[in-house]
């Protein structure tokens, strides 16, 4: 059954309700506008809805809900282009904590996390291109950690990072606090200033690997928990591209009838919703695979993954073009999902990466 419950559906509700009532396109656009890092309101509003803490227990300061209710609320931060640090922060960190930390990693971390008082990121990359771990240079022995890490996505505000690092036992995954000494974090651009990239040096910086975080296993499997759960948001954004773009071409005019009656134009939006369902079915095959714990979440997780980029990097594109000459203005909010659609599509990997990762696994 790949359905959602009442519950969970009116946990939904409750959160679209919410972000239609704080989180219109014009956070997003004042976030990218105004220089700023996140919207700083819209992060205390969504800790106090317990949405950080979704999936962790109560026990550890969370709502105690799983990883379905997170997926639904992910998908509706996606719809509104939410300017927040929420993924880094919860599908990455809060993930890799409950996961793979010892009980006195997951008591330290895990309630200031949910509480939203510290942001998590994960540092992957190295460099542009392919983020393998065959490729690690970054470097954990002795407790110390070294090397460069970029893009990390909300570096500017995080406290606490994940950092995939080469350790003595094989790929690692390590706690860092980035505001110690040894670590240098600096900004750098983005094509989505509404969620900030940096750069992070580490020279020596304190580190302690997280108890079960050691292997190449390790590091996949919390790279396809983050992929299922970003992929609702990439979803979420496609799915209000789609109706900005539908509500556009039915309202504009031309030679006397809606431009949305045009067969061209029915046509590409029929290809967009069916790239758009063609996601959604592999998305809600993922987040059943990962709140089961079935042992399909890494090939459930590389379908979610290329589908919902290749829909939402359709829908960014097709806002535009759909919207004619004004699509290509700063006015319009076109850009403002062509932007996040390109920069979740390059989180965690590019498409091609998961691909291959796909065709690999079903190989084996």
């Amino acid at each position: 059954n790949f359905d959602f419950s009442e519950d969970q559906k009116l946990l939904q509700k409750t959160a679209r309700d919410y972000l239609d009532e704080h989180c219109g396109l014009d956070v997003c656009r004042s976030v990218l506008e105004g220089g700023g890092t996140h919207s700083d309101a819209l992060w205390k509003g969504v800790a106090e809805m317990g949405w950080l803490g979704a999936a962790v227990s109560e026990e550890h300061g969370g709502a105690g809900f799983g990883r379905l209710e997170l997926a639904l609320i992910a998908l509706e931060l996606g719809r509104s282009l939410a300017p927040i640090p929420f993924g880094p922060s919860v599908y990455a960190v809060t993930e890799a904590l409950m996961e793979f930390g010892s009980d006195a990693q997951k008591k330290a971390w895990l309630p200031r996390l949910a509480s939203g008082e510290l942001i998590g990121t994960l540092a992957l990359s190295e460099r542009p291109g392919r983020t393998g771990t065959s490729q690690l240079e970054t470097t954990l022995s002795g407790g110390k950690l070294s090397g460069t890490k970029f893009p990390v996505p909300d570096g500017q505000v995080a406290g606490l990072a994940v950092v995939v690092a080469k350790g003595d036992g094989g790929p690692t995954l390590a706690l860092v606090e980035l505001d110690k000494s040894g670590v240098t974090t600096t900004p750098i651009e983005s094509i989505d200033p509404s969620r900030p990239q940096s750069r992070i040096v580490f020279d020596g910086a304190s580190a302690e690997p997280l108890e079960g975080g050691v292997g190449e296993e390790a590091v996949s499997h919390l790279l396809d928990r983050a992929a299922v759960l970003t992929a609702f948001e990439q979803i979420g954004g496609a799915e209000r591209a789609l109706d900005v773009t539908r509500e556009f071409t039915l309202g504009r005019y031309a030679f006397g009838r809606p431009v949305a009656s045009f067969q061209a134009i029915k046509h590409r939006l029929a290809d967009l919703y069916a790239a758009i369902q063609l996601a959604t079915s592999n998305a809600y095959y993922g987040a059943w695979a990962l709140s089961t714990g079935d042992d399909e979440l890494g090939t459930a997780a590389c379908g979610a993954r290329v589908s919902a980029s290749e829909a939402f990097d359709l829908a960014g594109e097709e806002i535009i073009q759909m919207h004619g000459g004004v699509g290509y203005t700063w006015e319009y909010d076109c850009h403002l999902f062509y932007r996040r659609a390109k920069l979740l599509s390059l989180t965690l990997g590019s498409p091609g990466e998961w691909r291959d990762r796909l065709i690999d696994r079903l190989e084996s």
